[in-house]
């Protein structure tokens, strides 16, 4: 890494020498700042830097938006030069690539020739090497949008609406090679997560904040570097992908605020699930928490119970703390809620007036020991 007595040395240099560094002579590496006085001229000290961008979805497209914006502010640029590592030519941060006629390579064929100053991280998926990081005379930064090392992990936004955080924000860090988001932190800047956010919402959000916070951290990058501070052990969660298995409810122990907090965090993309007559039923268009208009005397209110609400045309809930609603139902289709009472409910209450029939039922996904302990703990709050 570098070292600030030679950065300082740098800057003082003959315009020669940089000028040399912009050509990108081919008789030396940035790899390593202290193997050579001729190494290190061919690296920056200052901004505009040269900025390797490794990323893939929306989220990442936001921080090369700006780093992009950065190079053609030739007034006050933060950039030199751009280009972009992708892991696939269908992704956004390789169409605004192409869009822009940024040069773009295809992970792991990365020509790294060029000799960059940083690289930059967001939402790569990827481990990088430390043969890879080394090339970088100054590392490569992650923008990762979460308060590390609160949610390490691919889905941090996800996890901090699913377990109601109301604070986080986002974090600069460097990268090491062994384990993903446990680097030292250059610059972090927090957020109040706004009520009943979603995760796409709150993602939106949080990429914004992230990319602006980059381009202040590369304006002041050996500045960051030199005072950059380890993660602290304590309070690390991790953060996993979202899957299926975390979109089925289990009514006796999920709150009318758990399952909000799951469909927020998840049901844009995966619909909740439940259990009914041995049918999977998917549960869209949630309304929350409601009250329940009237006093169930037919059968004894338990958890999963089912009412049909005519005045809101909402079917309605029980779960461990109250009831919740929800305006579509898909069974073998989507159906309103007045279609599924009229066409199963209403139905089955006439012909078999069993408790059963007109509840819906838990479900547990089947995994290995102490794995469904692990999933009930990630739907609950902490």
């Amino acid at each position: 890494m570098w070292n600030l007595f030679y950065l300082n040395a740098i800057d003082h240099g003959s315009s020669l020498l940089r000028g040399l560094c912009r050509k990108r002579i081919k008789f030396a590496t940035c790899s390593n700042i202290s193997k050579s006085l001729v190494t290190r001229t061919r690296c920056s000290s200052k901004p505009p830097w040269r900025v390797l961008f490794f990323g893939s979805d929306d989220f990442a497209v936001e921080s090369l938006k700006q780093l992009y914006a950065s190079r053609e502010d030739r007034g006050d640029a933060v950039v030199d030069s751009l280009e972009v590592v992708t892991l696939s030519s269908n992704v956004p941060v390789r169409k605004f690539a192409d869009r822009h006629k940024l040069r773009a390579h295809d992970w792991p064929n990365v020509d790294f020739s060029g000799c960059f100053d940083v690289g930059v991280v967001v939402s790569f998926g990827c481990l990088l090497q430390e043969s890879i990081i080394n090339k970088f005379p100054y590392g490569i930064l992650n923008v990762h949008p979460s308060l590390l090392p609160r949610w390490r992990g691919p889905a941090p936004v996800f996890h901090t609406v699913l377990h109601g955080d109301k604070i986080t924000g986002v974090t600069i860090m460097q990268i090491r090679p062994t384990r993903f988001d446990v680097g030292p932190i250059l610059s972090r800047e927090l957020y109040q997560v706004p009520e009943k956010c979603t995760a796409d919402q709150l993602g939106a959000y949080l990429a914004v904040l992230g990319a602006e916070l980059l381009i202040d951290t590369l304006r002041n990058l050996p500045e960051r570097i030199a005072n950059r501070k380890e993660q602290a052990k304590e309070g690390a969660t991790f953060a996993p992908k979202i899957s299926t298995s975390m979109s089925w409810l289990v009514w006796e122990e999920q709150t009318c605020d758990q399952i909000s907090q799951l469909f927020r965090a998840i049901g844009f993309r995966i619909p909740l699930r439940t259990i009914w007559m041995d049918r999977t039923v998917k549960l869209q268009d949630f309304v929350g928490k409601c009250k329940m208009p009237f006093t169930e005397n037919s059968y004894a209110v338990v958890p999963g119970s089912i009412h049909y609400d005519k005045e809101s045309n909402t079917i309605l809930v029980c779960c461990k703390d109250g009831w919740v609603g929800f305006k579509t139902i898909t069974l073998k289709k989507r159906l309103s809620a007045a279609d599924f009472f009229n066409g199963y409910l209403h139905q089955d209450r006439q012909k078999n007036s069993t408790q059963n029939n007109y509840r819906f039922q838990s479900y547990r996904p089947h995994f290995a020991k102490g794995q469904n302990a692990k999933l009930l703990s990630l739907n609950s709050c902490d």
